[in-house]
């Protein structure tokens, strides 16, 4: 109890007055600060006994708006969202009943590389050590489990419970958060945030993150040794993967791309951060669902450059794939690894690329064999007067929504493959999870990334099942007077499941769809809605939702056959189901 004391002694002697919401001095304020600096303006949050007053001082800070979410799964989604679009993102719930729920969306944003700041409204400093038995916990005077949760699925944490070494755990855990592109955690004690204290004295001194620079002998040697390799190949050929993103590389990437003339191919998860108008670009590299055209022209090159691949079961096709390694380079954020050696540590990214650019030959062999090969796709079939719309005829007609002031969200499900096949315009962008696949988290997404990105109109593609799991927030869309366009896909289930293995478990209740966004809505805000069953119905709310509608929140229900999915994913599915039903090894 004495260090409590003492706590209250030094905050009382601090220059500005103990508990002040807005006042330069308390730790509340320098959180507030610290966000705006890192670039966050909006934080979504979940109110909590346990954070109230800190939300007091986050709302004080009059560079930041708080987003009240509807749960805190969401509000975590949303960060994540977020910080696809701004580079960072915040969420603040509060202890354990709040932190166990936005947990799973924590873990996301870890598998997806981005830093989201999830800050916990923690105990009162006083009752740690007292062997107490809190409200909000699980019934034991161990205040720990959360902590030990979250220990797992970010990158730093900070118990914030004395004021003597708050600033240092709270710039430590930020700026941990901004250098290794990974969530962190930050509790801070419910009776903490209006309290003044010397450290938070003067306004936060902006921080310096020293650029990282490669061992300047190891990328000399990892470049030589690339470029050796790749010089002497016939048909050489370059795949983007999702780790381009983490290590700021996409300038250096189509740098490397415009000097090599190695056809450029992009893997599902890294969509939307290559240049798809680029002249090389030829579609998504997915084994055997990749765009047509586009594996066969990969798999039979005798050099590839995979620039920061994750290859997992999914990105596989089951452990599908036909790469061989002895012809694979891969670029990692920090390291690159030629054939099956040498590999080359503490060599970034972004330098290796741009010093590889200057050391190859110009190559287009693979580039002018894809040219001789290729046929465009196929029209989609002429349908039957009143035919129930399929869904290649939907996304067709959202391929010519597209432009640079647009984004899509495809939410987990046959979203996935669909979008994929999407062509993006400059500067439009495109988002999804493909490495932790939860289901239900595009509408938490949607909402942060809306509100990160206000220049574009969001276009969502999300599924019946997974709706069902997040919709709520679609109330907070409406709040924040948001104007995406929503594809809701009503197809009766989990349809990425069924093709995976079936059974009763995959069939959904149907509902009314529009008619609890009608409800939701409430006549508060602008929100239009609309239900859509042949292609006629989808042009006239195409056309309403882009014009009439078009500073709306515009919600479509889209009904299609149960069995109408991407032949992509019936492909998918099969070698997944195929990869996750082998037997034992045997002992």
């Amino acid at each position: 109890m004495e260090g409590n004391n003492a706590i209250g002694s030094t905050a009382q002697s601090a220059s500005v007055p103990a508990s002040s919401p807005c006042g330069v001095g308390t730790l509340g304020c320098h959180l507030a600060r610290r966000l705006v600096q890192i670039g966050v303006k909006d934080v979504f949050s979940v109110p909590g006994d346990f954070n109230l007053t800190l939300l007091d001082h986050l709302i004080a800070e009059p560079e930041l708006n708080l987003i009240g979410c509807c749960n805190e799964l969401n509000a975590g989604y949303a960060a994540d969202g977020y910080a696809r679009a701004k580079g960072v993102g915040a969420c603040v719930v509060t202890f354990t009943v709040g932190g166990l729920s936005v947990l799973n969306a924590i873990a996301g944003a870890y598998s997806e590389n981005l830093p989201v700041i999830c800050i916990v409204g923690g105990p009162n400093s006083n009752d740690y050590g007292t062997n107490r038995i809190l409200h909000h916990t699980i019934g034991l005077p161990d205040f720990s489990q959360e902590l030990r949760c979250f220990q797992t699925v970010t990158c730093s944490q900070a118990v914030v419970n004395n004021l003597d070494d708050a600033h240092e755990l709270i710039d430590t855990a930020i700026s941990t958060a901004l250098k290794e592109s990974k969530p962190v955690y930050i509790s801070i004690g419910c009776n903490l945030p209006g309290i003044a204290h010397p450290t938070f004295a003067r306004e936060p001194v902006p921080f310096y993150l020293a650029p990282k620079v490669s061992n300047q002998l190891g990328l000399e040697a990892a470049v030589e040794a690339a470029a050796e390799f790749l010089n002497k190949s016939v048909k050489p050929v370059i795949v983007g993967g999702p780790k381009v993103r983490v290590a700021k590389a996409q300038k250096a990437f189509v740098e490397l791309a415009d000097a090599c003339g190695y056809p450029l191919a992009v893997m599902p998860s890294g969509k939307g951060l290559v240049p798809e108008h680029h002249p090389s670009f030829i579609g998504t590299y997915w084994g055997a669902v990749s765009s047509s055209f586009c594996g066969e022209i990969v798999e039979s090159a005798d050099a590839y450059v995979f620039v920061g691949p994750i290859f997992n079961d999914y990105s596989s096709v089951g452990y599908s794939l036909l790469i061989k390694k002895e012809k694979l380079i891969v670029v990692e954020p920090n390291r690159v690894t030629i054939g099956n050696g040498p590999s080359f540590g503490w060599v970034f990214m972004t330098d290796f690329l741009s010093a590889l650019a200057k050391k190859l030959k110009k190559n287009t062999t693979a580039l002018e064999n894809h040219h001789r090969i290729y046929v465009p796709p196929g029209v989609a079939l002429k349908r039957e007067k009143d035919e129930l719309l399929r869904v290649n005829i939907l996304f067709k007609h959202i391929q010519e929504m597209l432009s640079g002031n647009t984004a899509v969200i495809a939410e987990t499900g046959d979203s996935w493959f669909n979008c994929q096949k999407l062509n993006l315009p400059e500067n439009c962008g495109f988002e999804f999870q493909m490495q932790y696949g939860s289901i239900g988290w595009s509408v938490g997404a949607t909402l942060g990334y809306a509100q990160a990105a206000k220049d574009k109109r969001i276009i969502a593609c999300i599924g019946d099942g997974s709706f069902q799991v997040t919709a709520q927030d679609i109330s907070t869309m409406i709040r924040c007077a948001q104007k995406n366009i929503i594809f809701l896909i009503n197809n009766g289930g989990y349809t990425i499941e069924v093709e995976i293995h079936d059974g009763p478990y995959n069939v959904i209740k149907n509902w009314d769809y529009t008619g609890l966004v009608n409800a939701i809505h409430n006549g508060e805000g602008k929100c239009w809605t609309a239900k859509v069953k042949t292609e006629e119905d989808l042009t006239e709310a195409i056309a309403t939702a882009t014009s009439t509608h078009k500073d709306s929140l515009c919600f479509i229900e889209v009904f299609v056959h149960k069995d109408d999915t991407s032949k992509e994913l019936l492909e998918w599915g099969s070698r997944v189901s195929a990869a996750n039903g082998r037997p034992p090894n045997p002992q």
